[in-house]
């Protein structure tokens, strides 16, 4: 990742978002965007050129725009028709940017469209996140890394959310999935917590 001091970069060409600029490079705010809160708080997982990344709840491209500065390919997939026009225009400026309107929760219909990929990146706020992730996690690598932005809200408001984040982790190992890093996203994102996996190798 690319630190100018102690602020997170991108280096790709700007204006996406209203972005701050440092010198050429793209300020990655952490307040808009929960993947950099990550970097900013844990580790999270480098980015690499030669990386293909599924990225699920693309919404208007903000952080897509981000990761895509990074990467070789991003499949980008959102459902909802008003982002996907915001995320069109991003991918129209970045040819790595592969916009796909689907819904998460049936990867079965984008299956034609994606390749193995090295990341998965899951933002979709149902009630169901950890189902989607391990439904969506054929489409990563043995060995790849997985990052669930867990909304605790969205899951059953009814209960504690530290209760929501123990019992997601739950589920994504027993979907054959293994918990690396966990953290709470405060203060940059209120009821937020990420979770990073990796997919064993055999």
């Amino acid at each position: 990742m690319i630190w100018i001091g102690d602020v997170l970069v991108s280096k790709g060409e700007g204006g996406v978002y209203n972005e701050r600029t440092l010198g050429e490079a793209r300020v990655w705010d952490p307040y808009r965007s929960k993947l950099a809160a990550l970097y900013y708080l844990g580790k999270g997982v480098e980015l690499t050129p030669d990386m293909c990344v599924l990225y699920l709840g693309a919404a208007n491209g903000t952080t897509v725009s981000h990761v895509a500065d990074y990467t070789n390919t991003v499949y980008a997939v959102e459902f909802a028709p008003r982002p996907m026009q915001d995320l069109l225009e991003v991918a129209h400026r970045r040819n790595n940017i592969v916009p796909i309107m689907a819904d998460a929760t049936r990867p079965e219909l984008y299956t034609p469209l994606v390749e193995a990929v090295d990341l998965l990146y899951q933002d979709v706020a149902q009630p169901d996140q950890a189902a989607i992730t391990i439904r969506n996690s054929v489409f990563l690598k043995r060995g790849g890394t997985l990052i669930l932005m867990l909304k605790t809200r969205s899951v059953d408001i009814r209960k504690n959310p530290a209760e929501v984040f123990e019992e997601t982790l739950a589920l994504l190992s027993s979907g054959g999935l293994t918990p690396i890093e966990s953290l709470w996203l405060e203060p940059y994102h209120h009821d937020h917590a990420a979770i990073v996996c990796t997919k064993p190798r055999d």
